[in-house]
């Protein structure tokens, strides 16, 4: 039987085509002054995180904010599956929408999709439903997987692309309250990565203003005051619902208090200051500090 399998959509564009040259821009990522400075050194035997927050624009913009996530993913012990949940900026298919199929294809190779856990999602969600057509074209979280694929070397857990085109707080909820089902009950072993970009084209100081208002909320778990806060200032963040998701599981999972691991502008990388976008990685620790 032939595989389903979902081509990308923006290898050379937001990343490069080429195997090499891919591999070259996520090290120089990791290694960029904005970005963490280093390259992983190998996986750890704990499970640190709940999931991160990670951006999404091209690798060349916002690819050193990434890294500082994925670095923390890549030293903590490797789990079975990872959920990645981003924004549907294309209007495109269901307004929630798992993708249903064997596989995701990137310039590193194939990335099995966890039909299993995929399947437990929807039957546990109000909103979630199986729809490839919103996937198609959406870089939101493809440009996640060959970073993933780059830290797991060659043994990459498998993934349940998830997208949003509704960004309401009772999506993020409901989204939480399935993933919690499936640890809670089942034993999944998982990792969410919530994909979103900040503010967007505006002045760089402007930016960073509303940024951080927006983090405090997502430091603090507080999802209605997230959304207050998008909505007061007219913070332009384009995935709510991705951080709102690992902030409500937080909760739900009684874990630590989230770490803004790295916080920066496309400005701070290019020198372009006057019309900029915000990006963050931020980490939610699996356990509470005692």
């Amino acid at each position: 039987m032939q595989k389903t399998i979902r081509y990308p959509a923006h290898a050379g564009t937001f990343y490069p085509a080429d195997p090499e040259e891919l591999i070259k821009l996520i090290e120089w990522a990791f290694t960029h002054p904005i970005g963490p400075g280093r390259l992983p050194k190998g996986h750890g035997d704990k499970r640190e995180s709940i999931g991160y927050i990670v951006p999404h624009a091209g690798y060349i913009y916002s690819g050193p904010v990434a890294a500082h996530s994925y670095l923390k993913l890549a030293e903590e012990k490797r789990p079975e599956s990872i959920i990645i949940i981003g924004p549907n900026h294309n209007g495109v298919g269901m307004p929630v929408a798992a993708y249903k199929g064997d596989a995701w294809r990137t310039p590193l190779g194939d990335v099995e999709v966890d039909m299993e856990l995929a399947g437990l999602l929807v039957s546990y969600s109000s909103y979630l439903s199986f729809d490839s057509t919103a996937h198609y074209y959406e870089h939101s979280l493809e440009v996640q997987v060959p970073f993933i694929q780059y830290i797991f070397k060659g043994d990459t857990p498998r993934i349940v692309p998830i997208t949003a085109y509704h960004q309401n707080p009772i999506i993020a909820r409901d989204l939480a309250a399935s993933i919690f089902k499936a640890v809670s009950e089942n034993g999944v072993d998982l990792v969410v990565v919530g994909s979103t970009d900040f503010n967007h084209y505006e002045p760089h100081d402007i930016t960073v203003k509303k940024d951080l208002t927006a983090i405090e909320m997502i430091i603090k778990r507080d999802v209605d005051g997230l959304y207050r806060v998008i909505e007061d200032y007219n913070i332009t963040m384009c995935g709510p619902v991705s951080a709102a998701t690992l902030m409500e599981l937080s909760l739900r999972l009684k874990g630590g208090e989230p770490v803004l691991l790295k916080h920066a502008t496309s400005g701070d990388v290019t020198g372009e200051k006057d019309w900029v976008v915000g990006y963050a990685s931020i980490m939610f620790p699996r356990w509470q500090k005692v």
